[in-house]
């Protein structure tokens, strides 16, 4: 591959990227229209690296071209809020396990720190939650984990920043973050797996009070929908 080849394959990486951080951060929110214009121009690239990340990330499930009409930021389902939790209950505490003796002593101390400096930014704090739960993640040693579980955790920031954007009741982790951080620098793996547990639970529990709240965010998947319309023709 040339220069030119590579600077377009890099692009259309970038765009790619941009895009995605958008609709994970809800920069554009569950349930928004866009369109290819409005993207290009906000981005100020031409529509080709635009259609070519859409097409991507509509694989995804983050988006959905619906003809004449636009592009679709996909809802959050009640569905998406239980598996996510179903997900992060049964692998994540796994995934401590296996990462627990592997951990620098700098990064666990390092961010112990971070979670006892005052944090007035609602965006830095889910950005830390998630960079805690990553670091633990990525020092498992199984990459299908990770690669699953990054994967997970982009759906659980638009479920967590969805739900404190329509001023929910915000569920303080600052404490349970700090309680699996001190015991795994104190070399109690069992216990910060026990304490995981109750962390993700207690997520959980507030996302699904959110959620059971806003029918907003209960609409069927596109599978029922399909079934109901399928109907009509017999």
């Amino acid at each position: 591959m040339n220069d030119n080849g590579k600077s377009k394959q890099g692009l259309k990486q970038q765009t790619y990227q941009l895009l995605k951080e958008r609709l994970v951060d809800c920069i554009y929110p569950p349930g928004t229209i866009l369109n290819e214009a409005q993207l290009a121009a906000e981005l100020e690239l031409s529509r080709t690296p635009i259609r070519e990340a859409i097409s991507k990330l509509e694989m995804e499930g983050f988006i959905k071209v619906l003809p004449k009409k636009g592009i679709y930021v996909t809802d959050i389902t009640l569905n998406d809020v239980i598996q996510v939790f179903q997900t992060r209950m049964e692998i994540e505490p796994v995934a401590l396990k296996l990462a627990a003796s592997r951990l620098p002593m700098e990064g666990l101390i390092s961010f112990c720190q971070k979670f006892h400096e005052p944090i007035t930014d609602l965006q830095n704090s889910f950005r830390l939650d998630t960079a805690m739960h990553l670091f633990i993640i990525e020092h498992c040693g199984n990459r299908y984990i990770i690669d699953m579980m990054r994967r997970v955790f982009e759906e659980n920031t638009r479920i967590v920043i969805s739900s404190k954007q329509n001023q929910a009741k915000i569920h303080d982790a600052k404490q349970e973050h700090l309680d699996i951080l001190n015991l795994l620098i104190d070399g109690k793996y069992d216990e910060a797996e026990k304490s995981m547990r109750i962390h993700i639970e207690a997520c959980r529990k507030a996302a699904l009070d959110f959620f059971y709240s806003n029918q907003t965010y209960t609409t069927m998947n596109d599978s029922f929908y399909m079934k109901e319309l399928n109907k009509l023709s017999l």
